[in-house]
């Protein structure tokens, strides 16, 4: 399976962001973790918009993280609301 390539839409307008993944799931990961929270993602090369709800949350961080990694790290989390075609 290969790479695809999601840009972010604000406003039914493209945006400068892309995000790389295989799946849009993780495109929108990568987006709720820059602090987007309304997420829609216009798949390249299709008439797809995967649009998703998101939000962030510090937690504490893993007990097999790495030492310089912080005591608190930020989690996405996200939830598919739909498809749209363009």
């Amino acid at each position: 399976m290969s790479k695809k390539y999601f840009v972010l839409m604000e406003g039914g307008k493209d945006t400068a962001q892309v995000f790389v993944s295989k799946q849009p799931r993780g495109a929108a990961l990568k987006a709720a973790t820059r602090g987007h929270t309304d997420i829609q993602l216009r798949e390249r090369g299709t008439n797809k918009v995967h649009m998703f709800t998101g939000s962030t949350a510090m937690v504490p961080k893993p007990a097999n993280g790495p030492a310089w990694l912080p005591d608190k790290i930020k989690k996405a989390n996200v939830k598919k609301t739909g498809i749209k075609h363009l």
